[in-house]
């Protein structure tokens, strides 16, 4: 194995196991907040169900994976990152992608594979970067981000920059091999890194309780000496305090930390998926008790006294985006055939 990286700490020895974090309750937000939180993920909501109503009318090819349900888990990391932290995800980013502040119209161009999407059309719903936003991409293969998203903490730590890489992965990814070196590495490192796991409860079409010997995967880090913690991933307030914590440990030369975000999807792994491994009634138990958006709905109105119509011309002006974002493209030019030849790396 190479020789750690300059500015590397061992200050390990002697340590007690790091064993599961005690989770606090969730965080008092304000009224501005609850709202933002309310308005991020109204957007990932509307814009999903408009992607999934795109792709059954021919618009959208390839692998879609929409993250209705799921809203709460990185609408509450965003709002506890600070300006410079990254993101790196899977497949699964579209939601990724907005609450870091990537135009609507360049998501959903990229989509429709046009010349105004964020990878020129050519990347299409797995494959989009913003560097600008500090998203460093959705990725296809199953796992391959922990490695970048550690890579990026790497970086950071490198260069003393003060940042933290928030890197998602599913419940499935967490099986894969690479995942395990990226957690060994990151803790021999002390690397700013805070590894989301989002826990759906199927990967892909099969149940993580027939996949995984242990389901706590906040444990998973548990023989490298890594924290973890289960967080209501539903919950947007409980989001925000647990991610608050671990980006704070990170960011303080404590090294990585693992967030388990107990969520759930509402539509299958991806537009193909007919999802006839679950029933009906499980879907709409979890709509009706634990959505993420009508828990924030609920508290405006009850407790911030925010008024109906308030809330109404959120959703109005949301879907007044999403709907440009659509028109945008559906009327956005192909790439030229020469960019075939463009962002083409190659080793002589």
């Amino acid at each position: 194995m190479a020789a750690a990286p300059k500015t590397a700490s061992r200050k390990t020895a002697g340590k007690k196991p790091a064993g599961k974090a005690k989770t606090g309750e969730p965080a008092k937000l304000t009224r501005d907040e609850e709202l933002e939180a309310y308005r991020i993920m109204l957007l990932i909501r509307r814009f999903e169900e408009k992607a999934g109503q795109m792709y059954g009318m021919g618009l959208i090819g390839g692998f879609c994976h929409l993250y209705i349900g799921q809203e709460a888990v990185v609408t509450g990391v965003q709002l506890a990152m600070r300006d410079g932290d990254q993101v790196i995800t899977s497949y699964r980013d579209h939601g990724h992608m907005l609450a870091t502040g990537m135009e609507a119209r360049g998501v959903m161009a990229e989509l429709t594979g046009r010349q105004g999407g964020y990878s020129k059309g050519k990347g299409g719903s797995m494959h989009m970067f913003s560097v600008e936003k500090g998203f460093y991409g959705g990725h296809g293969i199953v796992g391959a981000q922990a490695s970048l998203g550690t890579g990026l903490a790497f970086a950071n730590h490198y260069r003393e920059d003060g940042k933290v890489s928030l890197t998602y992965l599913g419940d499935g990814a967490t099986n894969q091999g690479q995942v395990y070196e990226s957690f060994n590495m990151a803790k021999l490192w002390h690397l700013p890194v805070v590894y989301v796991i989002e826990n759906n409860k199927y990967g892909m079409g099969t149940s993580i309780n027939r996949a995984s010997s242990t389901t706590d995967l906040s444990h998973r880090g548990a023989s490298f000496d890594i924290p973890g913690e289960q967080v209501d991933g539903m919950d947007v307030r409980a989001v925000r305090e647990a991610a608050g914590r671990a980006i704070e440990h990170a960011r303080t030369g404590k090294g990585p930390y693992i967030l388990e975000m107990l969520t759930y999807r509402y539509r299958g792994h991806s537009m193909s998926d007919p999802a006839k491994y679950r029933s009906k009634e499980e879907v709409q138990k979890m709509r009706q008790e634990h959505d993420p958006i009508e828990q924030v709905k609920a508290r405006l109105l009850d407790e911030f006294g925010v008024s109906e119509d308030e809330l109404k011309a959120v959703d109005k002006e949301i879907r007044e985006i999403v709907a440009d974002a659509a028109t945008f493209a559906q009327n956005d030019p192909e790439p030229d055939p020469a960019e075939l030849w463009t962002d083409v790396y190659t080793v002589a």
